[in-house]
């Protein structure tokens, strides 16, 4: 990889990752609201359970687009997992097991960051 290809995948590296900061901010708002809050049945969990859904869409939207060359570099990451949580919600929203999904945004999307140093 020449010097400018290598400045461009780290300056799209480092897009991604403040992508993946940004989304954390995301989840650590909606995990404050609470457990029973974001599996309350009315209206204001619905829209909770909507936007962790779609932040952990987000979240494997941007793990797609990182290189690969990016991925190999962190191999305790499951990059595979992610993708395969999104396809779940994406794809079989219902069938998916709230608690479940609450759990990966109250432990393993800032566990992700965390690892990555983008936890804030």
């Amino acid at each position: 990889m020449s010097g400018v290809d290598r400045a461009r995948s780290d300056d799209r590296v480092a897009h991604r990752l403040a992508d993946l900061a940004r989304i954390g901010r995301l989840v650590a708002a909606i995990v404050a609201k609470g457990r029973d809050a974001y599996l309350d049945d009315g209206v204001d969990g619905q829209i909770l359970r909507a936007a962790g859904r779609e932040q952990i869409v987000e979240v494997a939207t941007v793990v797609e687009t990182l290189p690969a060359e990016f991925k190999a570099e962190h191999p305790a990451v499951e990059w595979v997992k992610v993708q395969r949580m999104r396809d779940l919600v994406a794809h079989h929203d219902d069938t998916v097991n709230d608690e479940f999904v609450w759990e990966t945004l109250r432990t393993r999307i800032p566990a992700l960051l965390d690892d990555r140093g983008l936890a804030g």
